[in-house]
C-alpha cells in the first residue's frame, strides 16, 4: 500500500504565530481520512499547507508523486459569489484540467474525455449544458466534485463539502464520496460532522488547541480519551 501524504512533526501558523504543532500523520492509498477539531484549531491552515498554498513553519510534508502529477483534487468551501458563477456545468468541470494545460489556450481531447467521464461518474452528464448558478446546492457540489476529479483522479481534499446543504443532499453527497473511496479514490475531508465522519471514514485526525490530539483508525478514536470527549459534546449536539 503506497503512502499518498506524510506529515512529520509539522508546525503551522501565520504572521509569526503558531496555530498548531506536532502534526504527524500518514495517508495511504485508498484511505478515507476525516480531520476534526474546533474552530480555530488550524484545520484550514493545514489544508493550505497540503495544497502547497502556505508553507509550514517547520517539519516535513510529503505528497507522493509516483505514477502521477502529485496533484490533489480540491473541493473548497463555497462562497455566495462562487454559487452564482455564470458558466455551464461542462465549463466548470473542464476547468479542473487547467493546471495541466500549461500555456496551451485550449483543452485537448484527453481532457475533454476526462471531464465527460467525471460527469458520468457523478451522474451529472444530463446537466452539462445547464448554467451552474441555476442548480441546487447538492447538484453544485456534485459539479465541483467532478471538477476536483478532473484535477486529480485518485486523491481528493474536501473542505466541509456538505455545508449549507439540506439533510438529504448531505446524505447523498456523503454516499457519493464513500462510493468514490470504495473505488480507490483517496479522500481527505475536513468536517464538523462527527457522526458522519465516524460512519464513513477509515481514519481520524483530531486537532485540538495548538496540538494534535489523535491520529488513527475510527475504532481506536472512538475508544480514545480525546474521541470519547469530542463525540459526547459534538455528536450529542448534532443528534438533538
Amino acid at each position: 500500500m503506497s503512502k499518498k501524504v506524510v506529515c512529520r512533526n509539522v508546525s503551522l501558523g501565520y504572521e509569526g504565530r503558531i496555530v498548531t504543532e506536532k502534526i504527524d500523520f500518514t495517508v495511504n492509498s485508498g484511505d478515507y481520512l476525516c480531520i476534526l477539531g474546533e474552530n480555530g484549531s488550524g484545520k484550514s491552515t493545514l489544508v493550505k499547507a497540503l495544497l502547497g498554498l502556505k508553507p509550514q513553519v517547520s517539519g516535513d510534508i510529503e505528497i507522493n508523486k509516483e505514477g502521477g502529477s502529485g496533484r490533489i483534487g480540491y473541493l473548497p468551501q463555497q462562497t455566495q459569489i462562487q454559487r452564482d458563477f455564470p458558466a455551464s456545468v461542462r465549463e466548470v468541470v473542464l476547468s479542473g484540467c487547467l493546471a495541466g494545460c500549461g500555456i496551451r489556450p485550449f483543452y485537448n481531447k484527453a481532457e475533454k474525455k476526462r471531464a465527460a467521464d467525471a460527469m458520468e461518474r457523478l451522474g451529472i452528464s444530463e446537466l452539462s449544458r445547464r448554467c451552474y448558478r441555476e442548480l441546487s446546492g447538492g447538484q453544485q457540489q456534485r459539479v465541483l466534485l467532478a471538477r476536483a476529479l478532473c484535477a486529480a483522479e485518485d486523491m481528493l481534499l474536501l473542505d466541509e463539502p456538505v455545508t449549507g446543504l439540506d439533510p438529504k443532499a448531505q446524505t447523498d453527497l456523503y454516499e457519493l464520496i464513500a462510493g468514490l473511496n470504495k473505488k480507490g479514490v483517496t479522500v481527505i475531508m475536513v468536517s464538523h460532522d462527527v457522526n458522519s465522519s465516524l460512519r464513513y471514514a477509515s481514519h481520524i485526525l483530531h486537532i485540538g488547541s495548538r496540538k494534535q490530539l489523535f491520529f488513527g483508525t475510527v475504532s481506536d478514536y472512538e475508544n480514545s480519551r480525546a474521541g470519547k470527549a469530542f463525540i459526547e459534546v459534538e455528536g450529542g449536539a448534532e443528534d438533538e
